[in-house]
């Protein structure tokens, strides 16, 4: 009852204080502020600062909480090893025993990081602090000093392309070039049970079918990226347009923490759409040979 107590007691805080650094009804400039120009493209920007910051910050935690793992959990190393065991019983089945020792440290560090920043700009403070002038009265923010990550489109962007990256590294390494490219263009179609003169036609249509796979994989860094950036950007502008809302923070919450598993279920389907098929054969096989003894 005292926790409850203290946890209504630090929302209620949150409400009071955010709006006072507030711009009411103003919304958020889609580019992050430059605090540091090295001239030709190379400069480092608020949303830059608050990723390092907060990166440093999850892992000087992680240390600190969880600390040298024991055979005898605490507390700490108790809820961290939930945690990593629900997301195990999540991702496994989707991404496939053979190639799920690489990819689940990945999806681990997506889903936290993600999820952390999505949360940062319910932060007071965050997007609300740092240069700007008085109009009328008011005063006008131009160069916010904190940004949150996922809502410059650079960051989000750099996520997705890392997720692009890995997932080739994975699939070329568990799955093999061949097994893409039959994946891609294979006639999925059974040769006995297909008539011989469909046969051939079903492969020229997977054949138009793997192009078209083709050009949806080139663009999945696009669509990832935008699909976070879009929602995180869209929450921290409803939060300054309507003044902080004390409601909309539980659903910027909720947002955060569903686009955070929807960027890293997405990342583990990818890997599992071509990587998962070989425990089939081999759970197929198993079976079969177990039937002949």
């Amino acid at each position: 009852m005292l926790n409850a107590k203290k946890l209504l007691g630090i929302v209620a805080a949150f409400a009071l204080v955010v709006p006072a650094f507030a711009n009411e009804g103003e919304g958020v400039a889609p580019a992050a502020a430059r605090l540091v120009d090295f001239g030709h493209g190379w400069v480092i920007t608020s949303s830059m600062v608050t990723g390092w910051t907060i990166s440093a910050l999850i892992v000087f935690l992680i240390l600190v909480v969880v600390g040298k793992p024991s055979i005898l959990p605490g507390k700490s190393q108790s809820v961290f090893e939930s945690i990593l065991e629900a997301l195990h019983d999540l991702f496994e089945p989707i991404v496939g025993k053979k190639a799920f020792p690489a990819a689940f440290p990945l999806l681990v560090t997506f889903f936290i990081f993600i999820l952390v920043h999505n949360w940062m700009g319910l932060i007071p403070g965050v997007g609300t602090l740092g240069r700007g002038h008085d109009v009328e009265g008011h005063f006008h923010l131009t160069k916010p000093l904190i940004r949150p990550f996922n809502s410059d489109f650079n960051g989000t962007i750099a996520l997705a392309l890392v997720s692009f990256g890995a997932w080739l590294i994975i699939v070329l390494k568990y799955a093999g070039p061949k097994l893409i490219i039959k994946d891609l263009f294979g006639n999925k179609a059974d040769k006995k049970e297909t008539p011989a003169w469909l046969y051939p036609f079903l492969t020229l249509i997977f054949l138009f079918v793997g192009c078209i796979e083709v050009f949806s994989i080139g663009i999945r860094p696009f669509t990832l990226s935008v699909r976070l950036f879009g929602n995180i950007f869209g929450g921290e502008n409803l939060l300054h347009g309507t003044g902080f809302f004390f409601a909309f923070y539980f659903m910027e919450l909720l947002v955060g923490l569903i686009q955070a598993l929807v960027f890293t279920l997405l990342t583990s389907v990818y890997i599992g759409l071509i990587c998962n098929h070989g425990d089939d054969h081999a759970s197929e096989g198993g079976h079969a040979a177990g039937a002949h003894h």
